[in-house]
């Protein structure tokens, strides 16, 4: 009989210091489903107010004239269950900076417990003609400086 591989480790769940955005919503009643905790389709719009609120930072957005970012690829690990009522924090970082694209590693945290983490990979592509672009250089130094080596 031949032996399977060993399993490698999960990775450790991140804490919220790891990220240097944070950005809070609420759980609001109509996030929940039958089963009385928040619905997995509700993950990605906390994603997305902790993404939005770093591309569009009135500082140090990410923003790019004549651009704008589409979401091209998220996957999220779901770890604990999340209820009505309560607060949540989204934790921001850029994991990966590519050619045309970044990855942005996020996490939510309720009650200092890390409920959710997910990777979204972001595209800047030109308005007018929908098609991907290079990243500028003022784009990806402000991309360096959100830049975390692991979450």
């Amino acid at each position: 009989m031949q032996e399977s591989p060993p399993k490698s480790p999960r990775p450790a769940l991140p804490r919220i210091e790891a990220f240097p955005i944070r950005v809070g919503d609420i759980i609001r009643f109509a996030d929940m489903d039958r089963q009385g905790h928040v619905n997995n389709a509700v993950y990605p719009t906390y994603f997305e107010t902790g993404r939005v609120g770093v591309i569009y930072d009135p500082h140090e957005g990410l923003q790019v004239e004549g651009c704008t970012t589409v979401l091209a690829r998220i996957e999220i690990d779901f770890l604990k269950e999340l209820r009505w009522p309560g607060t949540v924090e989204i934790g921001t970082a850029v994991a990966e900076i590519g050619t045309s694209s970044y990855v942005f590693a996020q996490a939510i945290f309720h009650d200092g417990d890390c409920a959710a983490r997910a990777r979204s990979t972001m595209v800047l592509i030109e308005r007018t003609t929908r098609k991907a672009r290079p990243l500028p250089a003022e784009l990806i130094a402000r991309l360096e400086r959100m830049l975390v080596v692991r979450c």
